[in-house]
């Protein structure tokens, strides 16, 4: 895990001081943290009710932290999010990120919960339009995006090696939204593996090559809308 600074470095480049900044499955709010001391306001979206009781200890009184409490989708109603409640960081909205993930023979998913379910139009039109968006739902990322109708200057969505396929869905869907440029951090390093922001077919071709090398290859590709 990079140190604190690190972080706040990296992130630096997407956020500065009273950027609105998304954290879409906020978690326990260790991207929250790194965001606040940057100065920016945080719109913390979490449905999962542990998480939540965490988000309110750390954050309910900061007048910097919203918290929302639902999940993201390509529509507003209610899902069902499946809890590993020894690991809650993988519970998830998505049946193939359960039945076929790199998880699925490790971890058991059991606890049902129902989630209000709610778009990123609906949150930008609620609340503004953020500089920045963190998209971390465990192989919902897709859905989540399906939400957006407008570009957002920078965002993040998580990738993993075995569903390769839909984070090239990801890209293909942030291409009907404008002209994106592409770049990643593998794993936790938070560090863009190119110095120069690419096409989606040139991060691709990267990230094909480290997948030959690395079965359980996984990060973050990070977007530009120019």
């Amino acid at each position: 895990m990079a140190t604190t600074q690190h972080g706040i470095d990296f992130y630096a480049q997407f956020l500065q001081k009273g950027d609105l900044c998304f954290d879409v499955g906020a978690n326990t709010g260790t991207r929250t943290d790194l965001f606040l001391k940057l100065g920016a306001k945080v719109l913390c979206v979490e449905p999962q009710s542990s998480c939540l009781a965490h988000l309110y200890n750390c954050f309910g009184t900061n007048e910097n932290v919203v918290i929302v409490d639902k999940a993201l989708g390509d529509h507003e109603g209610y899902a069902q999010l499946s809890i590993c409640e020894n690991t809650p960081t993988i519970s998830t909205l998505s049946s193939k990120w359960k039945d076929t993930g790199r998880f699925s023979t490790s971890y058991s998913w059991n606890e049902e919960q129902q989630v209000s379910l709610t778009t990123l139009d609906a949150l930008i039109k609620e609340y503004g339009l953020p500089k920045f968006c963190k998209i971390d739902v465990e192989g919902f990322e897709y859905y989540v995006l399906q939400g957006l109708s407008t570009p957002i200057p920078y965002l993040s969505v998580e990738f993993t090696k075995e569903f390769f396929v839909d984070a090239k869905l990801c890209m293909d869907y942030l291409l009907t939204l404008g002209h994106p440029e592409f770049n990643c951090a593998l794993g936790e390093t938070l560090h863009l593996i190119s110095s120069q922001w690419l096409s989606k077919d040139d991060l691709c071709h990267r990230l094909e090559c480290l997948c030959q090398d690395d079965n359980l290859l996984w990060g973050d590709i990070y977007v530009k809308f120019c």
